[in-house]
């Protein structure tokens, strides 16, 4: 009989960017799996109403405004975390953001390095922050949430391509640095899911870009994705580290 255990219950879980999307999805089923949830966005309306919402149905989810752009809101963030809730054991970085345009837009500098700030030094800081908190856990586990612009690109996306292709990289590097200490480090590319980044896409080009591109013929829906981070976070995942994971109906390996 296996001796790993396929249950979170009781682990305390750092979910960034969830108010919304893919975030909000993956804090809802993490505490429905009994986890202790310290779920952080810079939308602090927005995010209560995802802890109230959690609590209603009888789970635990506190609430902590941040922005991971910020290098002394998450060292402060990340150490009222551990010390109300005992502790850090799953750091799952998800907080994103989206935009596009040419390279030789006027704005183009400003929004190149928000998505380096956002979406890699915002990962970058939150691990190191949360470090020494993991390296007490049982079963700590990193996450990075990247994309499937990580793996090809888009054109008009360069800066976000070129974010998440390096949350890849960084997730690479650090699982090579951390897995003699038994932390994993893994990412997911998500593709085409159903969020906020995606909402003002008409649905007809929805369902065309579905018919061309993916495998399975649809968008996700956040949850779809959620249920593949929490597989990740399992104590039972103990031998997987360094995986850059497409969750994406198919859409990277379908070539016509």
């Amino acid at each position: 009989m296996s001796k790993l255990s396929r249950s979170i219950q009781g682990s305390v879980a750092i979910i960034t960017g969830a108010a919304s999307g893919m975030g909000r999805a993956t804090a809802e089923l993490f505490a429905e799996q009994g986890v202790l949830v310290a779920a952080t966005d810079v939308n602090d309306l927005q995010l209560r109403e995802v802890q109230k919402s959690i609590e209603q149905e009888g789970f635990v989810c506190h609430d902590w405004m941040l922005d991971v752009s910020d290098l002394e809101s998450i060292d402060r963030t990340v150490s009222e975390i551990a010390d109300k809730l005992g502790g850090i054991d799953i750091l799952i970085n998800n907080a994103g953001i989206g935009g596009g345009g040419p390279v030789d837009d006027p704005d183009y500098e400003t929004r190149w390095q928000k998505s380096l700030n956002v979406m890699v030094t915002g990962h970058m800081r939150m691990v190191r922050a949360a470090l020494p908190h993991l390296r007490k856990s049982n079963a700590p586990r990193i996450l990075n949430i990247a994309s499937t612009e990580g793996l090809g690109a888009t054109k008009f996306n360069t800066a976000y391509s070129t974010a998440k292709t390096a949350a890849i990289g960084f997730t690479r590097a650090l699982a090579v640095e951390l897995g003699p200490e038994g932390i994993t480090v893994n990412c997911i590319c998500p593709g085409p899911i159903r969020t906020g980044m995606t909402e003002n896409i008409p649905e007809e080009n929805k369902k065309e870009y579905a018919r061309r591109r993916v495998a399975l013929k649809r968008y996700a829906d956040p949850e779809e994705v959620a249920q593949m981070s929490l597989s990740l976070c399992l104590p039972a995942a103990s031998f997987v580290t360094g995986v850059a994971l497409p969750v994406d109906g198919g859409l990277t390996i379908k070539n016509a």
